[in-house]
């Protein structure tokens, strides 16, 4: 496989709807489109970075600055033998996994393109639906966020999950309990708390949470295996996980007992697999988190999401929640039993639509003939 030729969008889509977490509220979402084309063919990658640098250090600028004169030079013109070499030929570029991610899982759709295959075959999975979640920002009232949950369980949704930072949490997931009983549910706090939080996270534990995601600090492992030990609701680490090392020292110190894989976390498909195999020799379950993708980016996580290890709903929903129209024909639908299904097409199986990509773009360039 060889990658002649590389374009980079950087583009903006207003959301449906705005989405709130600990970071902050936005009513847009801003990423780069990654086009790379080889033997008469075109992979599609997106790179989640967005404009600030609250989830990430990495921002949609710093990916444009490490893709263009970094990243893209080691890949322009290389004979790879499997998309799974891109990564490691990146290697002497350190940390940027977003930017690394986006021309990586682009060179694995442009591999199965070339191959005839789905992607999901080529990456491993066997699945032909994934089941799905869905993820409720921080609303402006509890009944503003019952109406919510009440309306994503109407669309099928069987798990929900509910964004939490101090101030809106019990009083919240008390209000949920109350009003729709014993529905599949979970929190992600996104780095809100500190240990010295660990007494008021305890009374989550009455709430039987599928999960507490990511309540310390997005660089710590440590105070989550002390967290941990104080709470029967299991901590799911995310923002922790960047790299195999990290989930390594995290499961070896029992810091978690799920972790949330996203591509662009830990630097794209081949990593993921990596983790993904690693928590199934530890026992420990995995599950697809989300970045406001569009289409192209939520394609790649529902094709990861056949790997067998993913046994819990993902953050993997329905274009119609985020983006209208998606840039993606046909876009991702939610089924009544709460799944979706796969693409058996070659690549992601879908018709990215670039005269959708065109309107939304802000900057562009082309590298290669």
């Amino acid at each position: 496989m060889r990658i002649n030729r590389i374009e980079l969008r950087l583009v903006r889509l207003p959301l449906v709807q705005f989405f709130e977490t600990s970071f902050g509220r936005i009513h847009d979402r801003e990423f780069i489109v990654v086009m790379v084309d080889g033997d008469g063919q075109r992979g599609y990658g997106e790179c989640v970075a967005d404009r600030d640098p609250f989830y990430s250090s990495e921002t949609s600028k710093t990916a444009w600055h490490i893709l263009t004169d970094y990243l893209v030079p080691l890949g322009l013109g290389v004979e790879f033998s499997h998309p799974r070499d891109v990564f490691p030929a990146f290697a002497q570029v350190r940390g940027h996994n977003m930017a690394k991610a986006a021309l990586e899982m682009a060179a694995w759709d442009l591999y199965a393109r070339q191959s005839s295959l789905p992607l999901s075959q080529v990456l491993g999975g066997s699945r032909t639906t994934i089941a799905s979640g869905v993820s409720i920002g921080i609303q402006d009232s509890l009944e503003q966020l019952g109406d919510k949950v009440a309306a994503e369980l109407a669309a099928g949704y069987k798990r929900i999950k509910m964004k939490i930072k101090p101030g809106w949490d019990i009083e919240a997931v008390a209000s949920v309990r109350q009003r729709f009983g014993g529905i599949p549910l979970m929190v992600d706090a996104n780095a809100a708390y500190t240990l010295a939080d660990a007494e008021h996270l305890a009374i989550l534990d009455q709430y039987d949470l599928m999960m507490i995601e990511q309540p310390l600090h997005y660089d710590d492992v440590h105070d989550h295996a002390q967290l941990q030990r104080r709470l029967r609701t299991p901590i799911c680490l995310d923002e922790s996980i960047h790299t195999l090392h990290n989930a390594t020292e995290a499961l070896t110190v029992g810091a978690c007992r799920i972790i949330n894989i996203k591509p662009g976390r830990i630097g794209g498909h081949a990593q993921s697999i990596r983790l993904h195999d690693l928590c199934a020799e530890h026992g420990v379950p995995v599950w697809h988190g989300g970045m406001l993708e569009s289409g192209i980016g939520r394609m790649h996580n529902i094709h990861l999401s056949t790997l067998q290890n993913f046994t819990l709903p993902g953050d993997v929903s329905a274009s119609c929640r985020y983006f209208e129209p998606d840039l993606i024909e046909p876009p991702v639908e939610l089924q009544s039993d709460g799944t979706i299904s796969v693409p058996t097409l070659p690549g992601l199986g879908v018709t990215v639509v670039e005269e959708r990509i065109d309107r939304a773009t802000e900057r562009a360039v082309i590298l290669g003939p």
